[in-house]
């Protein structure tokens, strides 16, 4: 099946973080799995019944911060060193949902060694319902 979503929307390097700028999105998307929801629970240890036992329609809920690595994936391809996020959860996810994220800078501040950057964070599904929205702040060394 073809993604309605655009790829990630920018090959960002490490040089090129002098031009980061105010307004640029980046984009990352993917559908959340039953193994994934089940590797996390493992690796979290966080196995509330919600994320173990299926529901009517044999999907699991989706851990939160799994969903929250979304807007992650896009800070490690900007090699950010997160300082704070806060992140809002709208709507549950589920497993065979697809989640599109957008990461939009927010505001820099270049300085001779790093650039500190803020990012506003959307989240939405394959229906376009927002599911998570959020913040981060955190820098970038040159």
């Amino acid at each position: 099946m073809k993604s309605p979503f655009p790829p990630f929307s920018r090959s960002v390097t490490i040089g090129a973080m002098r031009d980061l700028a105010v307004g640029d999105v980046f984009r990352w998307e993917r559908t959340f799995t039953l193994e994934d929801v089940q590797a996390f629970a493992r690796v979290s240890h966080d196995e509330g019944a919600h994320h173990i036992l299926p529901d009517a329609e044999g999907r699991l809920l989706v851990h939160g911060l799994l969903v929250a690595t979304l807007p992650t994936k896009v800070g490690g391809e900007l090699n950010l060193l997160a300082r704070d996020m806060l992140f809002t959860f709208l709507r549950p996810v589920f497993t065979g949902d697809h989640i599109r994220c957008e990461v939009e800078v927010a505001e820099t501040e270049p300085l001779s060694d790093r650039v500190n950057v803020s990012l506003a964070i959307s989240c939405r599904n394959q229906h376009d319902k927002q599911v998570m929205i959020g913040t981060c702040r955190g820098v970038i060394r040159r």
